[in-house]
């Protein structure tokens, strides 16, 4: 698809007119017009605006003419997976679970790879070939080479130590020793947990990327603890495999 089809296509699925966009976006109504005959390209201020009110990249916009990757893991991009700054914007640079809210997750580059690597195995490639091809790709990512500007001195690492800290601290049987907590988008995690009153809620924002890790319970019986937290709670549950039959043992506001 090329811009024009493109902006079509998400003004109408989203219900609104040329007149309703134009409104939005702060142009005319011929504005658009032109914009979907294909006769202009909106420019850049509009290109953000557009980004803004329909939740697609800029890249979307112009038809996808490249393919987007995280410049700190290498993950192929998609418009729902693209990480955002403090306004909410999207940032094409990179995943959610490499940057979120304005926030570098990962400070670390082999504790990246761990995480990474865990997902990359299959038939095809084993763990040995994924370790090597990450700690060949990695350094030529924007994001690394650019460390020493980029990085925030420490500061977040400090805050998820506080976070390691606070959780074992609260002393809950059969749950590990937490040693890392990992960035964890909401919509992969978000499980609905059943309350005494009968009915099940979940806790999370399927768009925010949270910090958390799983662990396997010290009683066995195939069942692992989750944890996960942000600046605003610590929420702990068990469940089985793929999340099945999960119970929730504390949510706990900081």
């Amino acid at each position: 698809m090329n811009t024009k089809d493109v902006i079509y296509e998400l003004r109408t699925r989203n219900g609104l007119s040329q007149d309703e966009l134009a409104e939005k976006v702060f142009v005319t109504r011929q504005a658009v017009s032109r914009w979907e005959n294909g006769d202009t390209v909106p420019n850049t201020e509009a290109l953000k605006l557009l980004s803004n009110l329909f939740n697609v990249s800029i890249n979307t916009l112009l038809g996808s003419p490249r393919q987007l990757i995280c410049q700190c893991c290498g993950m192929p991009l998609d418009d729902t997976i693209i990480g955002t700054d403090k306004d909410g914007a999207l940032n094409e640079n990179y995943c959610k679970w490499c940057y979120a809210d304005g926030q570098y997750t990962y400070s670390d580059m082999d504790e990246l790879i761990d995480v990474c690597v865990k997902n990359m195995v299959s038939e095809q490639f084993t763990e040995e070939q994924a370790h090597a091809y990450l700690k060949q790709t990695l350094p030529q990512l924007d994001y690394w080479k650019r460390y020493e500007q980029l990085s925030d001195n420490g500061e977040f690492e400090q805050f998820k130590q506080q976070l390691i800290d606070e959780i074992n601290a609260l002393h809950i049987e059969g749950l590990p020793k937490v040693e890392r907590l990992n960035a964890l988008v909401g919509s992969f995690v978000n499980l609905a947990y059943p309350l005494p009153s009968g009915v099940s809620a979940k806790f999370l924002n399927d768009n925010k990327t949270y910090l958390g890790n799983q662990l396997e319970s010290e009683f066995g019986g195939g069942r692992c603890f989750g944890v996960l937290a942000n600046m605003d709670f610590i929420l702990v549950s068990t469940y089985e495999a793929e999340g099945k039959k999960p119970e929730l043992v504390l949510y706990k506001k900081r």
